[in-house]
């Protein structure tokens, strides 16, 4: 089967001290079908001339103002030519150079491809693996307990992926994963790392935020009863964690 092309999307604002090795990442994948479209909200500092030192001159590059992260992400949805999507912000590195070739290996044609992610700091050492365990058998029902899996590593054929809700600010990614996978005949579950994801500090107040978003998309997508029903679940999963890192201390 003829490999097809990847369209790998990539958010940045202000984003000179980070975008490097999220742009090198993409370069050094051995996958040789991608197009790499960076868009940037106009940033002032050095990201584009960075990012247009090591992007082919063939890929795409806008630097704009926009409404906002989601908004930018569908400006490069519309903007791509691949068969498949992958968002990968600034920050955000693959896990490997081989993680797109990998894929495809292990299963040719399926409409999305997801696997584990891993989290790193700031100077891209890792941390964690994401608490979260991608399910064996991804489906738009897998997400009743939450994000199971992050869309840094979420590989989705382009005409199954629908545009991001620009009412939801902070949780628009469930949503999005839901919808998408709605469209979706077959998934792929790739048992190896897609994505390292760099983790950053998020204010109490957008927590919060995020947190009524999620309910509200769930209720959305699940309805009342059992939105109500998971987030009693992840309340005891929690607290179990909590009194288990207490015990071991």
């Amino acid at each position: 089967m003829e490999l097809p092309l990847i369209s790998i999307i990539t958010v940045t604002f202000q984003a000179q001290s980070l975008i490097h090795d999220t742009v090198i990442s993409v370069s050094e994948q051995t996958y040789p079908h991608i197009q790499h479209v960076l868009v940037d909200g106009g940033s002032k500092d050095q990201t584009v001339e960075i990012a247009r030192l090591i992007i082919r001159p063939n890929h795409i590059i806008i630097s704009e103002r926009d409404h906002g992260l989601y908004d930018a992400m569908n400006k490069g949805l519309a903007i791509s030519n691949g068969e498949y999507v992958l968002f990968l912000n600034a920050g955000d590195k693959f896990h490997r150079p081989d993680v797109l070739a990998s894929m495809f290996a292990l299963q040719p044609g399926a409409d999305c491809y997801y696997g584990p992610t891993t989290i790193i700091d700031e100077k891209g050492q890792f941390i964690a693996m994401r608490r979260h365990t991608p399910p064996k058998n991804l489906h738009w029902k897998s997400f009743t307990m939450g994000m199971c899996v992050s869309h840094q590593s979420i590989l989705m054929r382009k005409k199954h992926a629908v545009n991001f809700d620009l009412q939801y600010k902070i949780a628009a990614d469930i949503d999005w994963s839901i919808r998408s996978l709605k469209n979706t005949s077959t998934t792929a579950f790739c048992n190896f790392p897609i994505s390292d994801f760099m983790v950053g500090g998020v204010s109490s107040n957008r927590r919060w935020q995020g947190l009524k978003e999620r309910f509200k998309i769930m209720i959305a997508h699940y309805g009342l009863p059992i939105t109500i029903w998971s987030h009693v679940k992840i309340a005891v999963r929690f607290g179990i964690q909590k009194i288990r890192a207490r015990s071991m201390d």
